[in-house]
């Protein structure tokens, strides 16, 4: 739900700028827009993060760690995804209610997203088997068979695809608007790059379960529990690339400074892949010494 909802939320992010309502945004509502955009990114990383420690680092198996993991990232995810969603309402409820106002609602909004997702299970504590379950771990991976790890390979798929799905909605849709045709041909070109990125990042995520069909009739073997892990972290791979190319358009149509784009553009791709590749690497060295 996490995943799908962050990734919706950025795809009208990214298609705002284009409407024309955006131009007529105070200068600092614009540039609330983009720090809002920049916090979606890093939501959508950290929420797609599990998926790729689970492949890397444990190569598809169940341990202790992956949980522990998935359950630290979401609870920074949920505040990025707070603050995010605070800016989007203070820039459209501004708009009507004036910076005061805009402001209070935003706040409210906040409050009660926060204790929803936050106060709520404080308040309620650990349960019983919560905290039987806490005594008892152990960061040891264990024997995991071989369904399970398809299964959870297959839905890691589903649970993203969907998002993707949308996301690639939007940059279809985003050329027809009239600011897209006002951009240089170099900006339209980026963006064609990245629609097809995407395009293919939803391709790689629906192969395994047509392979797994057609090549395996439905059975679980090792061979589609291979291949399912490859396609996954492939489309780990395009998927960035694919949404850094708008990030560059969206910061220089707002901005005019190219310098300004390429860093915030790069910084986004690094912080992907960083997360996603290079802490799973260095996590999956440190239990091989253990």
């Amino acid at each position: 739900m996490l995943v799908l909802g962050a990734q919706v939320f950025l795809g009208f992010s990214l298609r705002g700028v284009f409407e024309s309502g955006f131009e007529r945004l105070p200068r600092t509502s614009q540039q609330l827009k983009l720090i809002s955009l920049f916090i979606l990114l890093l939501t959508t990383a950290l929420l797609m993060a599990p998926g790729s420690y689970h492949r890397i680092v444990r190569g598809g198996r169940d341990a202790e760690d992956v949980h522990h993991f998935a359950t630290r990232v979401m609870d920074v995810a949920l505040a990025s995804f707070v603050v995010a969603f605070a800016l989007e309402v203070y820039v459209m409820t501004g708009k009507i209610l004036g910076i005061a106002g805009g402001v209070t609602h935003a706040a409210v909004i906040a409050g009660i997203g926060a204790f929803f997702w936050y106060g709520l299970g404080l308040l309620a504590g650990p349960g019983r088997k919560g905290r039987s379950h806490q005594q008892k771990q152990k960061p040891a991976s264990e024997p995991t068979k071989l369904k399970d790890k398809i299964d959870q390979a297959l839905t890691e798929a589903r649970v993203v695809l969907p998002g993707v799905q949308a996301l690639l909605g939007f940059q279809f849709i985003t050329m027809f608007m009239d600011a897209f045709e006002e951009l240089p041909n170099g900006m339209k070109y980026l963006h064609m790059a990245g629609l097809s990125l995407v395009a293919l990042t939803m391709i790689l995520l629906m192969t395994p379960a047509a392979f797994h069909r057609i090549a395996e009739h439905g059975e679980d073997t090792e061979r589609f529990h291979a291949i399912a892990n490859g396609f996954l972290l492939a489309s780990m791979i395009t998927l960035p690339l694919g949404i850094c190319a708008d990030v560059f358009i969206v910061f220089q149509k707002v901005t005019n400074s190219g310098w300004l784009s390429a860093t915030a553009s790069a910084a986004v791709l690094i912080f992907f892949y960083g997360l996603w590749f290079g802490f799973t690497a260095y996590r999956r060295a440190q239990i091989a010494k253990t």
